[in-house]
């Protein structure tokens, strides 16, 4: 990696490190629920769960009574109080039912008194499941991969999760009642919607069967629904399998969200000024096709006339239809696409990557790209016409490596523009 390529990639590393657990658990934790607590249950799912947990526990010690988490991470720290369960993402394996049986079993032992504290982030669909009656595994993982090759935003694909799940859509908190429920949120969607996030299990759900019917019948995906989960959401749709929990329905329940994308791209936007560039922010709702959404951020880079040098930041979180066979991530292939909108201008350098550290079925959480890797690089449109990102950034240079991150609050892009040369 050239000079401006390590300090984008320095740029993005700082906006992780605000965002990780050890930075927003102590001032989230509910202190009136907890003084008043008999008993203290710590459940959670998702990506940053066992960062969280680590946390809870420094904090709570011997008052934990009894926890249970998942999570991606092989690789988790170890926990003293709470029991850690390693699922599947991004589609669900045994271990995410195993994890999914076992907090509905300690759902059942909840008593009045009792407060339950839900660590919940991103990656929690996938690795918090139960199967519908009369369908498989099989047919879920099958329905999950096509979801997350159609183009599906994350908005559109949970609410077809919620439907064909007891747990997500606020059902889990159904089941813990008479029990409190405290949940600490670190948000991986856009706009921080409490309901998105993980497919909600403790936040009501204002979605419906009818829209998740519909979120399939737009990607073309009715067609080539297994018949376990048609007959499920038909059942639904007939009403004669209750809807999720609705708004008003868990007065029991109550929210925090910890951190997100905007706390990001705010430190991100301290360490570019703190090397000398002059920082934008351009949104922190960046959404879309992966390419499209590399040519609007690419035409604000190219349209910019301010003071030099300049970083303009943006987060969110894209989204790619796959049609090719290659191997890739949303932030790779937008990184890529841009890349190839930036071959004649050398003073602009484009990063775009995870801050959970996983960019899509890769080991890579992203990539940085400029004219002068590409220079050195093989030719780009076939690899990006088979969504081949990764083995393109991993001949020229720019992956970006940094392993489970223990957070996730979407993605970030950082764009740095030098003085262009007369």
């Amino acid at each position: 990696m050239d000079h401006y390529a390590q300090q984008a990639e320095r740029i993005f590393r700082s906006g992780v490190a605000a965002v990780r657990p050890q930075q927003f658990m102590r001032g989230c934790m509910p202190h009136a629920l907890l003084e008043k607590a008999e008993r203290i249950f710590v459940l959670g799912a998702g990506k940053a769960a066992s960062a969280m947990a680590l946390e809870t526990e420094l904090l709570l010690q011997d008052r934990i009574t009894q926890g249970l988490i998942v999570t991606n991470d092989p690789h988790a720290p170890a926990l003293s109080r709470i029991q850690t369960i390693t699922g599947g993402h991004p589609v669900p394996d045994q271990n995410s039912l195993i994890a999914g049986t076992a907090m509905r079993q300690m759902a059942g032992a909840m008593q009045p008194g009792d407060l339950v504290l839900f660590l919940l982030s991103g990656g929690a669909s996938a690795l918090l499941a139960d199967i519908p009656e009369g369908s498989t595994m099989e047919e879920l993982q099958q329905l999950f991969d096509s979801l997350l090759k159609s183009g599906a935003d994350i908005r559109e694909m949970n609410a077809v999760r919620k439907h064909l799940s007891a747990i997500k859509g606020g059902q889990l908190a159904r089941a813990l009642h008479p029990a409190d429920i405290y949940t600490i949120i670190l948000s991986d969607v856009p706009g921080n919607d409490p309901a998105v996030i993980g497919s909600g299990p403790t936040v009501a759900d204002p979605t419906t069967f009818a829209e998740a019917w519909a979120v399939l019948d737009k990607y073309r995906l009715t067609g080539s629904l297994p018949e376990g989960l048609r007959h499920h959401l038909q059942q639904g749709l007939s009403g004669a399998i209750a809807e999720t929990a609705k708004p008003g329905e868990l007065p029991h329940t109550r929210h925090c969200v910890a951190a997100s994308n905007r706390i990001a791209l705010e430190a991100a936007a301290a360490e570019a000024s703190s090397l000398g560039y002059h920082t934008q922010i351009l949104t922190d709702t960046a959404t879309g096709e992966a390419r499209h959404l590399a040519t609007r951020l690419v035409r604000e880079a190219l349209a910019y006339d301010g003071p030099y040098p300049a970083c303009l930041l943006a987060g969110g979180e894209s989204t790619v239809h796959v049609t090719g066979t290659g191997k890739g991530g949303r932030n790779q292939e937008l990184a890529l696409a841009a890349g190839i909108l930036l071959k004649d201008a050398p003073n602009i350098t484009f990063l775009s990557a995870g801050t959970d550290g996983i960019d899509g079925p890769t080991n890579a959480a992203g990539a940085v790209i400029n004219a002068a890797l590409l220079k050195k690089a093989p030719a780009p449109h076939p690899y990006l016409d088979n969504n081949d990102a990764y083995h393109f950034f991993q001949q020229a240079g720019g992956l970006i490596m940094t392993g489970h991150t223990h957070t996730n609050v979407m993605d970030l892009m950082a764009i740095l523009i030098q003085r262009p040369a007369l």
